[in-house]
């Protein structure tokens, strides 16, 4: 791929985060994103086949720009499960402030947009693998609590870690970012801990 493509395709990337941030779920147009990329419709077909391709690899691209391998990086190199869970809730919680326009834009959207759920879908489907990993790592180590099956501690683990509560928590009630991260660490604890592991850590 040649540079001009590479700087083309960027520009149609940051183009869509940007009026993805703005629209607040209004809904972004192909050719809104055009305009504000200053290219043509069907350069930007020509790059993204469709408009839930294009939304899907700009929260990629999101990804890419702030280093979430390199965020995550403490917990998917963790000594044990424990520390896995909660270097992951650390990474992700410190990450969503960052995101949350996006996010924001696509959870509002999706009900009347099948690209905007799409893309929406993809995150919800890379948050769940990182939580299924801590999961199956506490198991791992003999660290996850029984009192639920596996699928289901994922579930829950998978909701504390939502968007709409991190919202709900810090936009509505107030809680300050460490707040959240902290707290939800303690709660996923005790829920996911066996007897043992909860004991020690204490």
């Amino acid at each position: 791929m040649s540079s001009d493509q590479i700087d083309t395709r960027t520009r149609i990337l940051e183009a869509t985060w940007q009026l993805l941030e703005d629209s607040q779920g209004t809904g972004v147009r192909m050719s809104d994103i055009a305009k504000r990329a200053e290219v043509s419709r069907q350069a930007v077909y020509l790059h993204f086949g469709s408009r839930s391709e294009l939304l899907i690899a700009t929260t990629r691209y999101l990804d890419e720009v702030k280093d979430i391998d390199r965020r995550l990086a403490p917990s998917r190199n963790a000594k044990n499960g424990l520390q896995r869970l909660e270097m992951f809730i650390l990474a992700w919680g410190n990450y969503i402030p960052e995101i949350y326009g996006v996010a924001r834009a696509l959870m509002a959207a999706q009900e009347a947009d099948d690209a905007a759920a799409a893309a929406w879908s993809d995150r919800l489907a890379a948050i769940r693998d990182g939580c299924s990993a801590a999961v199956n790592a506490l198991r791992r180590d003999g660290q996850l609590s029984t009192a639920l099956p596996i699928k289901q501690s994922v579930d829950v683990l998978w909701t504390l870690l939502s968007v709409r509560n991190w919202e709900h928590l810090t936009v509505d009630c107030g809680w300050t970012n460490k707040q959240y991260v902290d707290r939800i660490t303690a709660i996923a604890k005790q829920i996911l801990l066996n007897n043992k592991t909860f004991a020690e850590n204490d």
